[in-house]
């Protein structure tokens, strides 16, 4: 359930071989051998937060946060908190992936200002949380976690994969008075699909993955799309998603907003994929529409319209 193709670190040359294109060919061969090992070797891959993330985390500034590490069921999870009046209401941020908490710090100083307490945290496999692998299910459960242990929440913010993640949580029955969703990821085949075109795998060899983390979560990846999920959730969320976003497409959150009840969407031009998180007109939105100010537009929506139409 990436939210950029994980092995995207892995630049073209100008040497004689494209490693991105290695990396699939040798996942190719293997798969000649054993369809099921090179399922289990791309979900892997795929699983896998980019290098450097961590070191990324450790060399950002706490910015004024306090680092406490909380344990959770699936392992120690590292959370950072701004803001003491323990009677504010509190808003949690959820980061996207390979990335970190930490990229929550100017959501922080302006909602500390509008009176709230902020929460933030590193997911499992990133920062300077625990494990080496993740996927949006784990995502989920690990908000959840934060949630039931610093709870009760009034706001959920999330990014990319950390706004996927959001979604899944409110439809698994976590409360908020609020959510805002920025760029968020809406479909776990779109990813998977996008990460076998980089790597140059063939359709039966994606699918060998995807029912390979299908296998481990317990449930088949289907069950994560935003059209699955959005319509269980009654909180009223903002959907902030830019129209130039190379990564995660602007109709992806067009399906979020489509498809839940109270949702509505805020489009974007020229911030992309990661520069929107931080930008203060975005964050000048999140705040006014916290307040109840109608921000967005509503989508309609009907079952004749394909994704990604509106």
């Amino acid at each position: 359930m990436s939210t950029s193709t994980p092995v995207s670190f892995i630049k073209s040359t100008t040497v004689r071989f494209n490693p991105i294109k290695l990396i699939g060919a040798k996942l190719r061969v293997q798969a000649l051998f054993s369809a099921r090992a090179a399922g289990e070797s791309s979900a892997d891959l795929f699983c896998t937060p980019l290098p450097g993330t961590r070191e990324r985390a450790l060399r950002a500034e706490l910015d004024g946060a306090e680092l406490v590490m909380l344990e959770l069921p699936e392992g120690q999870v590292a959370t950072y908190r701004w803001g003491g009046k323990t009677e504010a209401p509190l808003a949690i941020f959820s980061h996207g992936w390979s990335s970190y908490g930490l990229r929550a710090a100017r959501w922080a100083r302006a909602l500390i200002g509008a009176g709230y307490r902020v929460v933030s945290f590193d997911h499992l496999g990133h920062g300077r949380s625990a494990g080496k692998r993740a996927t949006l299910p784990q995502f989920a459960r690990t908000l959840v976690g934060v949630c039931q242990a610093l709870g009760p929440v009034d706001t959920l913010i999330g990014h990319s994969l950390g706004g996927a993640a959001v979604a899944t949580a409110l439809a698994e029955g976590v409360a908020a008075r609020r959510a805002i969703l920025i760029a968020p990821a809406a479909d776990p085949l779109m990813a998977t699909e996008r990460f076998a075109r980089a790597l140059g795998l063939p359709e039966h060899l994606q699918h060998s993955m995807e029912a390979e983390i299908g296998r481990r979560e317990g449930m088949e990846m289907t069950h994560w799309q935003a059209h699955r999920m959005a319509p269980l959730i009654g909180t009223p969320a903002l959907v902030i998603h830019d129209l130039e976003d190379r990564e995660v497409g602007w109709e992806e959150g067009e399906r979020y907003a489509r498809y839940w009840p109270e949702a509505r969407l805020l489009s974007t031009a020229g911030l992309g994929h990661h520069r929107i998180v931080s930008d203060h007109q975005v964050i000048a939105s999140g705040l006014a529409f916290l307040r109840g100010v109608p921000m967005g537009e509503r989508v309609v929506s009907t079952q004749d319209l394909p994704f990604g139409t509106a």
